[in-house]
């Protein structure tokens, strides 16, 4: 196949394009952890996967459509095509990625920042940090940044809900950071102040100021309620809000028990187009006298503007009260408050350094897995001393460490009674120190073993011109 016909066959695959570079992608080693204001990460390189984008270039073998992106922002469209970004890719074909050409050097090691967009609630920072970096305390091809924005400090900085990722290049590292826009008010024009305070354990205060600007969103309008009584929740889509490359949805739900959890599995308009959902930004919590209220922006996919109905697939994961027992004696029974599950204690025997619990589930349904029983059997239970106990509001939190153990080993010992039997190593990476089972607490959350429940699909008439085009 020579290069016409290779051209001709990429512009015929019904995909996006940039898709031909997702080979590529996996050579970045990407880490989206949503809970970065808890733990920050190490972004690990494993392959040179700017050089191999070179190659590709060089070859000749990109389609017309890439060649477009490439030709207006040769460097900014190769680093989106690079990281797999679909969006950066369609904002640099409109024009609408700002490039940047700020540098700043402290003890040799410098950051020089290339672009950044913002489209819908979604902030983009790229940007390029020299090898010397490989003189921290990381291993080599290992980039971590610690970082915050405008005047906020540590790990309660809003705008720390974000993906990052690195590869390899020439003399350095190129890097993208995407940012949840963390405010219910959108401003389409600011300036974002942020300080890198170090980079692989190098302090050095790099200080920049850059532009953020999108056009306006265009809002369609939704208001539909739809309430679901059996399980004492409703949902309320408010408002579907267009960028240029992205949408997103505002909705709000309303729910008896707090900690239940209502999301958008996906949606499909009167076309078939499958609508998928990303990351989502709490703009509002509140408790009403009709139960606890929360307003969520949702990222989606671009709304067609031809759609004239929207079908769409929530789902509810529900939040069962963490029950307890002490271990001051060898066999006790603990009952879920919410679902119909049990867990009874055999026996519990200390075995010098070793905790054995042996245990058996009730209940439990059919559909659920051996392997999605025996992993969340490893997550499900809590060791704490009892003199913490009261410092754990729920099971996301942590207790203080050497008072507490949460990980086990897990050996079936009957799949057809779900009769298990869990290990704690007592004087491991987790420990209670002066360990005692008449003041140890066990805690245990029947929620791990529930999957999701599907709500019934309901359906959004769109408002719409006299040309058909969604208002």
């Amino acid at each position: 196949m020579d290069h016409k016909e290779f051209n001709e066959a990429l512009e015929q695959i019904p995909v996006p394009k940039e898709k031909v570079f997702h080979a590529i992608s996996k050579g970045i080693n990407k880490d989206v952890d949503r809970s970065f204001r808890n733990k920050r990460k190490i972004i690990t390189v494993v392959v040179t996967t700017a050089a191999i984008v070179g190659i590709i270039m060089a070859s000749g073998f990109i389609s017309p459509t890439m060649n477009k992106v490439l030709a207006k922002a040769p460097l900014i469209g190769a680093i989106f095509q690079g990281f797999d970004d679909t969006t950066g890719v369609d904002l640099v074909n409109q024009q609408a990625v700002t490039e940047l050409n700020q540098s700043m050097t402290k003890n040799g090691v410098t950051v020089k920042l290339t672009s950044v967009y913002f489209d819908g609630g979604m902030v983009s920072i790229t940007g390029f940090v020299n090898e010397k970096v490989d003189n921290g305390i990381n291993e080599e091809g290992e980039v971590s940044f610690d970082v915050n924005f405008g005047q906020y400090k540590g790990d309660d900085d809003p705008w720390l809900n974000m993906s990052k990722e690195i590869m390899k290049g020439e003399n350095g590292y190129q890097f993208q950071w995407k940012i949840q826009y963390p405010f219910n008010s959108l401003n389409e024009n600011f300036t974002l102040p942020f300080t890198i305070h170090s980079i692989n354990g190098i302090k050095g205060e790099w200080k920049f100021n850059i532009p953020i600007q999108q056009e306006k969103n265009r809002t369609v309008a939704l208001n539909y309620e739809k309430e679901y009584a059996d399980d004492e929740v409703s949902v309320h889509l408010k408002e579907i809000l267009t960028a240029k490359a992205s949408s997103s949805l505002v909705y709000e739900t309303v729910k008896k028990f707090n900690d239940d959890h209502i999301y958008i599995l996906k949606a499909i308009d009167n076309h078939g187009t499958v609508y998928r959902f990303g990351n989502e930004i709490d703009d509002e919590d509140s408790e009403q006298k009709d139960g606890y209220h929360s307003t969520v922006r949702r990222d989606m996919t671009k709304l067609n503007p031809n759609a004239t109905s929207l079908t769409f697939y929530p789902q509810i994961s529900i939040a069962d009260p963490t029950v307890e027992s002490r271990l001051d004696k060898k066999t006790f029974t603990l009952k879920s408050e919410r679902l119909d599950l049990g867990l009874q204690v055999n026996d519990v025997i200390q075995n010098g350094e070793k905790l054995v619990i042996d245990y058996q589930l009730t209940g439990l349904p059919k559909s659920v897995s051996q392997d999605h029983i025996h992993h969340n059997l490893e997550n499900a239970f809590l060791l704490v001393d009892e003199t913490y106990r009261a410092r754990i509001e729920n099971e996301h939190s942590w207790t203080p460490k050497n008072h507490s153990i949460s990980l086990n080993q897990v050996k079936t010992m009957d799949k057809a009674t779900a009769h298990y039997q869990s290990t704690f190593e007592l004087n491991g990476n987790e420990k209670i120190e002066h360990f005692k089972m008449e003041n140890t607490v066990l805690l245990f959350n029947f929620s791990h073993f529930v999957p999701a429940k599907k709500l019934k699909p309901f359906t959004v008439q769109l408002p719409v011109e006299e040309d058909g085009t969604v208002k």
